[in-house]
C-alpha cells in the first residue's frame, strides 16, 4: 500500500462521526447480564457510519433524484421500473473514438433484457455479420440502466442492428408464449379428462 493511499484511508477513518446513541445498535437493557454496548472498534466504525448514513438521508433524495427510504438507502421498488416524468426508456450516444458504434442507455431495466439484446445481436444469423460487438454493463447495482454498446461494419447502423435484435426477441418470445398457453391448455383438459374417467 503506497503512503497516498494509506493517507486517504486515515483521512477517510478520521472524517467518520459517531452516530448518536439511539442509532446504534442497541442491547437489551432488562437482562441483567447484558454487557454494556461496545465502543466503536476499527471494525464496527463502517457499521456505525452506515447507520448514520441512513438516518441523516431518510426522506432525502440522492444524485438522479430517486427518494431514500428510511430503512435503507436502497431506492423503492416502483422507481426501479417507473420512468420519471420526461425520462426515456432509450437514450443514444454515437461513441466518436470508433466508427459505426454507439452506446445506448435503458432507463428501469437490469441484467435480464441487456443479456437477451446482447446475446440476440451476437447469435443472430441475419445480424452475425453485420455486428462487430455487443456488451453491456450496469454502471451500479442499485439503479435499474445498463449500457449497451454495438459496433457495426457499417453496412448497418448500430440503432438499425438493435431494431432488428429486438423484433427477432419480441417473435421469439410470441412464439415461446403461444407454445405454453397451448401445452397449459392441453394438460388442464388432460386433467379435467382423468378426473371424469375416475381414474
Amino acid at each position: 500500500m503506497s503512503s497516498t493511499q494509506r493517507d486517504f484511508i486515515v483521512a477517510a477513518l478520521a472524517s467518520i462521526q459517531v452516530a448518536p446513541p439511539h442509532m446504534t445498535l442497541q442491547y437489551d437493557d432488562a437482562l441483567p447480564t447484558s454487557p454494556p454496548p461496545p465502543k466503536p472498534k476499527p471494525s464496527h466504525v463502517g457499521e456505525i457510519a452506515r447507520y448514520q448514513i441512513i438516518a441523516s438521508s431518510a426522506g432525502k433524495k440522492d444524485h438522479t433524484g430517486t427518494r431514500i427510504s428510511a430503512e435503507t438507502n436502497v431506492p423503492d421498488r416502483f422507481e426501479l421500473f417507473l420512468l420519471k416524468e420526461g425520462e426515456k426508456k432509450v437514450e443514444e450516444k454515437t461513441d466518436t473514438r470508433v466508427p459505426s458504434c454507439s452506446i445506448f442507455t435503458f432507463n428501469k431495466e437490469d441484467h435480464t433484457l441487456a443479456n437477451l439484446i446482447r446475446e440476440r445481436l451476437l447469435s443472430d444469423k441475419s445480424l452475425q455479420s453485420k455486428v462487430l460487438f455487443a456488451a453491456y454493463k450496469v454502471p451500479h447495482p442499485l439503479f435499474a440502466t445498463f449500457d449497451l454498446r454495438i459496433q457495426t461494419d457499417g453496412s448497418i447502423t448500430p440503432k438499425e442492428a438493435l431494431m432488428l435484435a429486438c423484433r427477432g426477441l419480441v417473435t421469439d418470445l410470441g412464439s415461446l408464449s403461444r407454445e405454453f398457453t397451448k401445452e397449459w391448455e392441453l394438460r388442464k383438459m388432460a386433467g379435467a379428462g382423468a378426473g371424469m374417467n375416475g381414474v
